[in-house]
C-alpha cells in the first residue's frame, strides 16, 4: 500500500514537471523582475523592414540597475552610447561629437528600457499578456499604454531557466527590431560610475542642460 502511494506520488510529480519547466511567460517575467535588480549582457540587434528584410545589424553591451539606471553601448557598426543616470537620459554619438539630453521619465515612458531598468510595477505602463511558445522560448507581449510611443508592441522571450534571452520590438511602420542577449549576468556588482555621463570637451549638448 505504501509502495502504491509512493508510485502515485512520484507519478504526480512527474506529471507536474512540464508545468514547472515551462512556466508561463508572465510568471517568468515576474520572477525575472523580482529577482534581478541589476544585470549585464552582450547583445546583437537586427532591424527588419515590413517585408522581413534585414536592413541593419549592430551589436554591443548593456547594463542596468533599477530604478532608472542603465548603459546601452553600441560598438558595431558605429559607436553610440545611451546612459540613464536616474534623472536624465544621455545619448552620445561619438562620430558627430554630439550628445542629446532628455528627462528620464519622458524618455523611458513605455520603451524597452522601462521594461529592463524601470520600476518593478510594469503593469503601470504596459498591458501584459502571454505570448505563447516559439523558438524554444516562452514569450510575453507588452503593449504600451501610452499613445505616443515609438513601439506598438514589445515581445520578451525567456528560456526554460527563466533567463531573458530575446526581445522583439515592432513600430507603427511594421519595422521589427530583434535583440538577442548573450552571457547575461544577474545582479553583478556594477560601478555606479557606469551610470554617469560627462560630455567630453568639444561635444555639442542638445536638449536639457544645453
Amino acid at each position: 500500500m505504501v509502495s502504491r502511494f509512493i508510485r502515485g506520488l512520484v507519478g504526480s510529480v512527474i506529471a507536474l514537471l512540464p508545468f514547472f519547466v515551462w512556466a508561463g511567460g508572465l510568471e517568468k517575467l515576474d520572477r525575472f523582475v523580482a529577482s534581478t535588480a541589476a544585470a549585464r549582457a552582450d547583445f546583437q540587434q537586427t532591424v527588419r523592414d515590413a517585408k522581413g528584410t534585414p536592413v541593419q545589424q549592430a551589436r554591443g553591451t548593456m547594463e542596468f540597475q533599477r530604478p532608472g539606471r542603465f548603459r546601452w553601448a553600441y560598438v558595431q557598426p558605429y559607436e553610440q552610447l545611451l546612459v540613464g543616470d536616474g534623472e536624465k537620459l544621455w545619448i552620445y554619438d561619438r562620430d558627430l561629437k554630439q550628445v542629446t539630453v532628455r528627462g528620464l521619465g519622458e524618455a523611458l515612458g513605455a520603451t524597452p528600457a522601462a521594461l529592463l531598468a524601470g520600476s518593478n510595477d510594469l503593469r503601470t505602463s504596459f498591458h501584459l499578456k502571454e505570448g505563447g511558445k516559439g523558438q524554444g522560448l516562452e514569450w510575453v507581449e507588452a503593449i504600451p499604454k501610452a499613445r505616443e510611443t515609438p513601439f506598438q508592441r514589445i515581445r520578451l522571450g525567456f528560456d526554460p531557466a527563466g533567463t531573458l534571452v530575446a526581445m522583439e520590438l515592432e513600430d507603427g511602420l511594421g519595422q521589427t527590431t530583434a535583440l538577442q542577449f548573450f552571457n547575461l549576468q544577474r545582479n553583478p556588482a556594477i560601478d555606479p560610475a557606469r551610470f554617469r555621463f560627462t560630455p567630453p570637451p568639444g561635444t555639442d549638448v542638445i536638449g536639457e542642460g544645453s
